[in-house]
């Protein structure tokens, strides 16, 4: 290896050179440097390939923690959702201060005076069937032996019962009429107008058969069994869920009616749902579609989810406020509908963001200490929009209230997020509330806005249900006849109409050519 030739060689040496002996000496210090920078160099790429490798598996590092908070979190919400309790309410700890004796004493009594009411008290409208209990020979005095009559006291106890469902067939008898100057014509008495004419099926078996499926939730095949175990064996399911779709076909009018009050509505909640399309079509994956407001529910059942089918009930309605979920298709849909209002200078569409998912999201994240700051904030602004309910100008009040509480979320979540992984369940929740958080608050502008959209999940309640009951529909006609039975039943829900009663009277208001009517309007035509 060449040698540094400067360290053995002084200035006077260098000197003492010719011209040839200092060019060479100078090529051979020349190529020393060389090497040793060649040989800087070589150290100097190791060390920054073994730093990049240490900067690679620390990212690694990072990616793989961060994976492992992901797992863990999902581990927690599939744990969460097996084994908690359905209900969101948050369990008290034991410290917490409970109610006062007085209170519980006085609860306890009103729930004990519930329970002794008796059965004619609680159901005054059931009709009463006296049934009296009697010796069946006369009773002897056990004092002196002589027999007893009847006093005419009684000691009276009541119960419910019930009687097996009956089914029977009616034959009927138009009577036929003839001309006995003449003799030349005869008339028959006209057949009562029916859902389904020359049927063997009465109109109100058709309607107790669509009850029982889209109001009670038991698929027909069980009708079909339970009618059996009554006695009336072999009632063919295939042909009962034919009567379905006629009698949906045949109140398709009130539907549409249903549909016009949800256009005309100022605040609208949405939602969807999957829905199976077991048969009948290429697409098994179809969306049951809601849209309602505080006393109409409208469905729709399409073959897809696209923001689309939201922003053509959107370009039709009258609404100004929408409450949904964050899904992507509603921002679209509002969007695409706000561009084309801004044109005609109409009143644009504001979107109205769940509390309720966002409060879940912390629920969700519980394992971290940090959540229990955001659960007892929600607690609290959900306790301030209870009370607030009953009394318009007090729910403002609350409501004011409600924004320093929004306020203190948004400051912490923000400081929070710099010392968690992204990956985390608590970063997302914090994340979710962030970035919504204008659609989250906007609720407290107007009382007329509600606080989630609960309203809407629970109008999904029974269809969800029968999804899982009947696992979906076998044909386009079958998604059709559930939209608009769902609409009705739920819509009567809304107005505390009994079902069976609304479908009765609609029925035969339209077998007398009179106006098709919501269930909306029910309670007007009722009274009327």
């Amino acid at each position: 290896m060449e040698k540094n030739l400067f360290e053995k060689i002084t200035a006077n040496d260098l000197l003492k050179f010719n011209s040839k002996q200092l060019i060479e000496f100078f090529e051979n210090q020349k190529k020393y440097t060389e090497k040793i920078l060649n040989s800087h160099n070589e150290f100097i790429q190791k060390h920054n390939l073994i730093l990049e490798e240490r900067d690679s598996l620390k990212k690694h590092n990072k990616e793989l923690l961060d994976k492992i908070v992901e797992v863990e979190g999902q581990l927690v919400l599939l744990r969460r959702r097996i084994f908690r309790e359905k209900s969101e309410r948050i369990v008290k700890d034991k410290n917490t201060s409970e109610p006062s004796d007085n209170i519980k004493k006085n609860s306890s009594k009103k729930r004990a005076k519930e329970i002794k009411r008796l059965p004619s008290e609680r159901y005054p409208e059931a009709e009463i069937i006296e049934e009296h209990v009697e010796f069946k020979e006369l009773p002897i005095c056990n004092c002196c032996g002589s027999q007893m009559r009847d006093s005419g006291m009684t000691e009276d106890s009541e119960f419910l019962t019930t009687e097996p469902k009956d089914y029977y067939i009616i034959k009927q008898k138009r009577h036929k009429y003839r001309c006995t100057k003449c003799h030349g014509d005869i008339k028959t008495a006209p057949t009562p107008k029916k859902i389904i004419p020359s049927s063997v099926y009465s109109d109100e078996m058709i309607v107790d058969v669509a009850m029982t499926k889209y109001c009670d939730l038991i698929p027909i095949e069980r009708y079909s069994s339970i009618a059996g175990r009554e006695g009336f064996v072999d009632l063919p399911p295939n042909s009962l869920i034919g009567t379905t779709h006629k009698l949906a076909e045949y109140v398709e009018l009130a539907y549409n009616k249903v549909k016009e009050e949800i256009l005309s509505s100022n605040v609208l909640h949405a939602d969807e749902t999957p829905h199976r399309m077991l048969e009948g079509d290429e697409k098994k994956s179809w969306y049951l579609w809601g849209f309602s407001n505080k006393q109409s529910s409208y469905f729709e059942i399409r073959n897809t989810r696209s923001g689309d089918v939201a922003s053509e009930i959107l370009g039709k309605s009258k609404c100004e406020y929408l409450v949904s979920d964050i899904y992507s298709g509603y921002v679209k849909s509002t969007t695409e509908v706000n561009k084309k209002r801004e044109n005609k200078n109409i009143p644009l569409i504001k979107n109205i963001y769940c509390n309720a998912h966002s409060r879940r999201k912390f629920m969700e994240a519980e394992k971290f200490p940090e959540s229990k700051f955001f659960i007892e904030q929600y607690h609290e602004i959900y306790r301030l929009e209870s009370d607030g309910k009953k009394d318009p100008q007090l729910l403002q009040k609350n409501r004011n209230q409600m924004k320093a509480l929004f306020e203190d979320m948004k400051i912490i979540g923000k400081k929070l997020l710099q010392g968690v992984s992204a990956q985390s369940t608590l970063a997302i929740a914090i994340n979710y509330f962030l970035k919504n958080y204008e659609g989250l608050t906007r609720f407290i502008e107007n009382i007329e806005l509600p606080i989630d959209n609960n309203h809407q999940e629970r109008q999904l309640r029974s269809p969800v249900i029968g999804r899982k009951t009947w696992y979906g529909t076998h044909s386009k006609q079958g998604a059709k006849t559930a939209s608009i039975m769902f609409t009705l039943v739920e819509s009567c829900k809304l107005n505390g109409i009994n079902p069976r009663e609304y479908f009765s009277m609609l029925v035969k208001d339209i077998h007398a050519g009179k106006n098709v009517f919501t269930p909306k309007e029910f309670n007007n035509i009722d009274s009327g």
